[in-house]
């Protein structure tokens, strides 16, 4: 799977863990940027994230900030987009299996590298479960969310 992974200035620093995480599990990440600690805006790169996805260039993605909030609203501007913040594994899997979550928000202000490369692995390895028998109620939830974005 490719994977689109961007940051902001804060979310820099942990960028390239999550990257070697993507890898580790078996992935492709694509680096949208930033590449530096310099003072950047969180939505250009949680648009960029996003697009990515849309464009098919990618099947999920991972956007860092510091607290993983604005980079989780910008994202959810999108249509297609379903962000999550997940600090944890739980949340990080669960997002996928029952909401078909698309991208994860991660704080890299709130969480350190070795919660991180578990929270994306347990996020990659997830899949929605909605189509599957018995598992119908998940595929009419998320459907009720579509149409919600739909006004």
């Amino acid at each position: 799977m490719r994977v689109a992974i961007g940051a902001d200035h804060a979310g820099f620093p942990l960028k390239q863990t999550v990257m070697d995480a993507v890898r580790s599990a078996g992935h492709e990440p694509i680096d949208l940027g930033t590449h530096s600690t310099e003072a950047v805006d969180y939505p250009d790169y949680a648009v960029k994230v996003g697009q990515a996805i849309l464009d098919g260039q990618a099947e999920r993605g991972i956007m860092l900030c510091g607290s993983a909030v604005g980079a989780n609203i910008a994202a959810n501007k999108m249509k297609g987009i379903y962000a999550g913040i997940c600090h944890d594994t739980y949340s990080a899997h669960q997002g996928v299996e029952h909401d078909d979550m698309n991208l994860l928000c991660l704080g890299a202000r709130i969480i350190g590298p070795e919660p991180a490369k578990e929270i994306v692995a347990a996020f990659l390895g997830a899949r929605f479960v909605g189509n599957d028998p018995g598992e119908e109620r998940h595929q009419r939830r998320v459907g009720k969310v579509r149409k919600l974005e739909e006004g």
